[in-house]
């Protein structure tokens, strides 16, 4: 639609209805905004005004990020004090986990031992493998402390004596074999000077 006809390098990142688009030109995005929504509202659908926003992305704007899937995305510096594009936890993503894990526990506390720790492991194991990427470490480490600070609660509310301090807990945790945080791989965002972040609904 623009690419074709644009100045400079455009591109796509899309996962189902919600997708940010990177431009080398803001002129390039002005006219994909304007062109997107035309073409949109002849199948009925239009973009969340309080979602689509235009957002200059550029090195030397440390202070400007974007959330998209759950990661906070900004520039920074790597060890060298190169320019580097970071990735990290949303806030919002991240309160949203420890509720979740919250009311599993809360479901989930009286279970057997076996049972319990395979969870665990599972939903641990699941967690590190979408939010584990480079320079992510210290919100991977804030979600498995609190985490742990959370099962630590519910499992002592398994009956009316109070079952573990916390040595007792570090212990049953090791026994139970809950992964530590850990780096896995993921997907890198192609850098753009220009951003367009969308989300869509129907009217």
């Amino acid at each position: 639609m623009i690419k074709p006809r644009g100045r400079g390098e455009a591109c796509l990142i899309r996962y189902a209805d919600d997708f940010v688009c990177a431009f080398e030109y803001q002129q390039d995005a002005e006219a994909f905004y304007q062109e997107l929504g035309e073409r949109l509202g002849k199948f009925k659908l239009e973009l969340s005004a309080e979602k689509t926003r235009i957002l200059e992305f550029k090195r030397q704007q440390s202070q400007t990020y974007f959330e998209f899937l759950g990661f906070e995305f900004r520039w920074g510096k790597d060890r060298k004090g190169r320019a580097h594009l970071k990735r990290r936890t949303s806030r919002k993503r991240l309160k949203k986990s420890l509720e979740r894990f919250t009311e599993w526990c809360k479901e989930n506390r009286n279970l057997g031992v076996r049972k319990l720790g395979k969870q665990l492991r599972a939903k641990f194991q699941g967690y590190y493998n979408y939010y584990g990427v480079k320079g992510n470490s210290r919100r991977l480490q804030e979600y498995y402390d609190q985490a742990m600070g959370i099962l630590k609660k519910w499992l002592n509310r398994r009956s009316q004596k109070k079952s573990y301090n916390w040595q007792g807990f570090k212990d049953t945790v090791s026994y139970l074999k809950v992964p530590r945080p850990r780096i896995t791989e993921g997907a890198k965002l192609p850098e753009g000077a220009v951003l367009l972040r969308f989300e869509l609904y129907m009217v």
